[in-house]
């Protein structure tokens, strides 16, 4: 590619060579001299560094100037946002949220009730989730849009570590007891997280990661509902496709059951007709909310009438009744169980964290307003911390509600007050009623939850951007849907660091050269009229220089070189002089770094060639200057721009 681009651009190098040659006969320009910064001592070094990384939002900027009173009124607001929007909110706003609150309650409840199941807990479990922890989110929560609760994923995510542990027909207690535990070690990982503003960490797993590992778990539950869906009372255990469609077809001559297909095959097709009608028109955002409670009403009273449970049609039986119980006793705090607790606590955690986080940052972008993400990880967390305490497991934001609370026109967190306080009238009163409610129907409910994770036009979307996270989304699919949840989150986590090391250890180099009529040096490739300075080779690189990745660095340039000083040969042009380095991309060095620079200089200096280096920033300047490389190459081969450098090599090369 190198010989070609020459061979294009070769003719105009006289051009280049006679515009340098008429700049020098006229007055030399001013050559701006690269600044070094000042140094600083150790401790301002280490403050800097440490702030940019972990305070980089200035979390302290409010207290600035403020007497001690008021500082104390801002921390407890810091921790409590209610007490800050709250002394603002109105009846305008109550009503908003009012009718918000009641359209994801009428959500809420049977898709807790199905949720729970994912987990194999009691149904009673999934309503408890979405008492306490909505609460506690409302007053320390920033989002005003986020809707709190059981989630389909971190269910299912949550049931499978579990069962890997401990049966939950053979030993239910202990079961219960690690969902506490493992909850509680979710949020205090979430506490964590959020204090050391550690926040960061989530972002190692990719978007193109979590839309495959969304799209597989989808899928996956899905394909778990069709025991309850077709009425299959033998059912694998194993969550992989293979295994289920082999449980599925194996069954279809004997296991079967008619009444419960009807009933759960019809009211699925309600409820995606529900789901399809509120997509066309945002208007009647209601009837998908309440589609679901609707559902459940109807096939209850169904059921209840044709006493269709005794035609074996399973129905979910009696649900506990009242408030959360308290469960400090039930975690396991000693134990071979405390440390299943906390590796399951978790990886659930940081699974339910990266949802919320992301369906909170997704609504604020839209109504323009601002989220802190460290203090949403600490009411995450502390809601969770607690929840465990209620009989509560892991909660988080869920998209569906979210969405559903965003477009009813919720105004503030107090939508999740009021969805909570209908939960507590659902427990005190009405969880008797859902004793005939048909299994199928919460199946039904569930697979119709989860058709929205799979977001094709994301996955084709990343097709066309970049292959490698394709890759990444495909590999966190299959993984999931072929293998189980914990594998296919394994490949979502490994593919994403391979590709933050593939990125680190073999960055992008490139060979810049000048437009025509411009003092401005760009890539040849993107820019095929810019043409190459005579005996000046111009690299770019587009990365740190660290020890994972400075000798491929530096043989990289050396073989830029080696192949243009072949080309020249060949069609007996001038030989290569300087050698110019853009290391405006460069945004830090190490030792390992300089070591290369300091080996390419030597291998240039054997060839007869000189190294320049242009527009280095202040970091970059400063560790060359510390580590005496500047006096090895000579301050006057250090240039503020390319431009500069050429202007400056063009004479002596004429001169030589």
């Amino acid at each position: 590619m190198s010989h070609r681009i020459s061979s294009d651009v070769g003719a105009q190098e006289t051009d280049v060579t006679n515009e340098t040659s008429l700049q020098h006969h006229s007055e030399a320009p001013y050559i701006h001299k690269v600044g070094i910064p000042p140094k600083q001592n150790l401790m301002q070094e280490f403050t800097a560094t440490l702030k940019e990384t972990l305070f980089a939002d200035d979390p302290l900027r409010w207290f600035k100037d403020q007497p001690q009173s008021r500082k104390f009124i801002i921390g407890i607001q810091s921790v409590f946002p209610i007490l800050e929007w709250g002394r603002h909110y109105n009846l305008a706003k109550f009503r908003g949220d009012l009718i918000a609150g009641l359209t994801i309650a009428s959500l809420c409840i049977p898709q807790d009730i199905g949720y729970s199941k994912l987990a194999n807990l009691p149904p009673q479990y999934g309503l408890y989730s979405s008492f306490v922890p909505p609460l506690i989110y409302a007053f320390m929560g920033s989002s005003r849009d986020i809707a709190i609760g059981p989630v389909a994923v971190v269910s299912l995510l949550l049931g499978t570590l579990l069962h890997n542990e401990i049966d939950p027909a053979k030993n239910p207690n202990d079961y219960r007891r690690l969902a506490f535990t493992a909850t509680f070690f979710a949020g205090i990982t979430e506490v964590m997280l959020g204090f050391f503003r550690l926040g960061f960490l989530i972002d190692f797993l990719s978007h193109a990661a979590v839309v495959g590992f969304m799209g597989g778990a989808a899928i996956t539950i899905a394909l778990q509902q069709l025991k309850d869906l077709l009425g299959i009372t033998k059912f694998t255990k194993e969550t992989d496709i293979v295994s289920v469609m082999r449980s599925v077809w194996g069954t279809v001559a004997h296991g079967w059951n008619w009444q419960t297909i009807v009933i759960g095959v019809t009211f699925l097709a309600f409820l995606l007709l529900a789901k399809y009608i509120g997509k066309k028109n945002r208007k009647l955002f209601w009837v998908p909310a309440i589609a679901p409670l609707i559902s459940v009403i109807l096939s209850t009273f169904f059921v209840y009438i044709t006493h269709a449970d005794k035609h074996h049609v399973a129905i979910v039986g009696k649900i506990k009744k009242g408030v959360n119980p308290s469960s400090v006793k039930e975690i396991f705090f000693t134990g071979t169980y405390l440390a299943k607790g906390f590796k399951i606590g978790v990886v659930a955690g940081m699974i339910a964290l990266t949802e919320a986080i992301a369906i909170g940052r997704t609504f604020a972008t839209t109504k323009d307003y601002q989220i802190d993400g460290n203090k949403e990880m600490i009411a995450l967390g502390t809601m969770n911390v607690v929840g465990s305490m209620t009989s509560c497991y892991i909660a988080t934001g869920s998209f569906s509600r979210s969405a559903v609370n965003y477009t009813a026109g919720c105004q503030t967190a107090v939508s999740n007050i009021v969805m909570s306080c209908v939960v507590l009238l659902t427990l005190e009163l009405i969880t008797p009623l859902f004793k005939y409610t048909p299994k199928a129907i919460l199946a039904s409910i569930i697979i119709s939850a989860v058709v929205g994770l799979i977001d094709i036009e994301a996955a084709i979307l990343i097709w066309k951007i970049d292959k490698l996270d394709f890759i990444a989304c495909m590999g966190a699919f299959f993984g999931v849907v072929f293998v189980s949840v914990e594998i296919g989150l394994l490949i979502a986590v490994s593919i994403s660091f391979a590709k933050i090391l593939l990125q680190v250890t073999r960055p992008r180099t490139a060979i810049l050269g000048k437009l025509p009529r411009t003092t401005v040096y760009r890539n040849i490739l993107q820019y095929p009229e810019a043409t190459k300075v005579p005996g000046v080779l111009i690299v770019r690189v587009d990365s740190a220089i660290y020890f994972s990745n400075s000798n491929y660095i530096r043989e990289r340039i050396l073989r830029w070189l080696g192949d243009e000083e072949e080309y020249l040969k060949e069609n007996n042009q001038p030989r290569i002089q300087y050698l110019i380095v853009e290391m405006s991309p460069i945004t830090d060095i190490d030792t390992s770094g300089i070591r290369a620079l300091d080996e390419l200089h030597k291998s240039l200096k054997k060839r007869d060639i000189q190294l320049v280096l242009a527009n280095p920033g202040p970091v970059v300047m400063e560790k060359l200057h510390s580590s005496k490389f500047t006096d090895m190459i000579g301050e006057d081969n250090i240039f503020l721009t390319v431009s500069d450098a050429v202007v400056t090599c063009s004479p002596k090369i004429e001169q030589a």
